[in-house]
């Protein structure tokens, strides 16, 4: 089978440089909008004084918006080139910085939803860009570096907001310094050398996969339904605790453990992908939240919930990675794949925050049930479809 790239096998000689500056073009990024994103709720809901609803409602606006930001970024990544479309999305991230210059809710979704779409936008076009600089036998590797560091980036990005929060520096001036690691971010995408023919994407294997390639959109999407934003677990935790920083350590937690598991795939490939997507990221992350509803009912002390959060972290690790590691060896164009793959999770993210705000609003158990069961419904179809699939790639290990 035709590589995509004429990079030599990565085994050998070590990952290609364009990987390294994506992947830590990722760590900046995240370094800088995680600290938001851990911030973004409990700015909403303990500074705005705004209901938990709300809150689910503004990520069902970012999400449900973003989904099609996502979807044209990676048409016109297509058509305009991947390294300019993911360099102009990602120079725009920083307008979530200011969130925390609102006066009100309507003011501070504004500014992060802005923000956020426009690294919807550029993502898929980044995750075309990974793919096109690795061979296809060593992609899932180095998916596994970029969300090891792109995560491990959102690892500090939290510690930072935990110390500076607790030291007493306000929303405003804690947001407005993640400007700085998200410009390094774009700059090293500039790093990035092109140069692989278009002619050659996808060509090799799309054609024949087009039904596995709709059954991983669909069960991205079913895992969209039931992968609410992780804000739902801080604000859970910092309820359940009485305390702001143990909520946003549950954050530090989750982006701790789903790193690792980046790092881990970085250095072993797993050759049944399906079904290694379907069990050990979207059932196991259900199962976690299922622990989440477990807990809440049973009233189990603060270290259930850290643990039912590290469960999911390892479900969302081996997600991020084989998600993309897949489409990118079954889409005719990875670029508009990549987009599908993009919009198909935040259309299932705007109903899911919809849904888990009005659901917690009710009994948070219930929300967290919820979830377990689209996550439990998103693996067995991803496992359904992509058995064919696995059998080919058992019959060529060389892919």
């Amino acid at each position: 089978m035709q590589e995509r790239d004429r990079t030599p096998d990565s085994k050998k000689i070590g990952l290609p440089a364009n990987v390294w500056f994506i992947s830590f073009s990722a760590f900046f990024a995240d370094f800088g909008y995680q600290a938001v994103i851990v911030g973004f709720p409990l700015f909403i809901v303990l500074v705005l004084k705004a209901p938990v609803y709300y809150y689910g409602i503004a990520e069902a606006l970012n999400y449900g918006i973003g989904s099609i930001f996502a979807y044209y970024g990676g048409r016109l990544a297509s058509r305009y080139g991947d390294r300019k479309i993911a360099i102009l999305g990602n120079s725009l991230i920083p307008i979530l910085s200011f969130t925390g210059f609102a006066a009100s809710v309507y003011e501070a979704v504004a500014i992060f939803a802005t923000g956020w779409w426009a690294r919807n936008f550029r993502s898929p076009a980044r995750r075309t860009l990974m793919s096109d600089s690795v061979g296809e036998s060593n992609r899932s590797r180095a998916y596994g570096l970029l969300h090891g560091l792109d995560v491990g980036g959102g690892i500090l990005a939290t510690l930072v907001f935990i110390s500076l929060i607790s030291l007493g520096f306000p929303f405003r001036t804690v947001f407005l310094i993640t400007v700085i690691p998200i410009v390094i971010s774009t700059f090293m995408l500039l790093r990035v050398k092109t140069g692989v023919k278009p002619a050659l994407k996808g060509e090799s294997t799309g054609r024949e996969n087009r039904k596995f390639f709709s059954g991983v959109i669909v069960s991205s999407a079913l895992f969209g339904f039931g992968y609410y934003s992780m804000g739902f677990l801080v604000l859970t935790v910092a309820v359940v605790s009485s305390d702001l920083l143990l909520g946003a350590l549950t954050y530090t937690i989750f982006l701790a453990v789903s790193a690792s598991v980046g790092f881990l795939m970085s250095r072993v490939r797993l050759k049944r992908e399906a079904l290694s997507l379907g069990v050990l990221g979207y059932i196991l992350a259900g199962i976690g939240a299922l622990f989440y509803a477990i807990s809440l009912m049973e009233k189990f002390p603060l270290a259930s919930f850290y643990l039912s959060t590290a469960v999911i972290g390892i479900g969302t690790g081996f997600t991020e990675v084989f998600e993309p590691t897949i489409i990118s060896k079954v889409s005719y164009n990875i670029s508009k794949g990549m987009g599908w793959l993009t919009a198909s999770r935040s259309a299932g993210l705007f109903a899911a925050n919809l849904i888990m705000g009005f659901l917690y609003f009710v009994d948070p158990s219930y929300s967290y049930l919820y979830a377990f069961s689209v996550a439990a419904i998103a693996g067995i179809t991803v496992i359904i479809t992509g058995r064919s699939y696995d059998r080919d790639m058992a019959a060529n290990p060389q892919v």
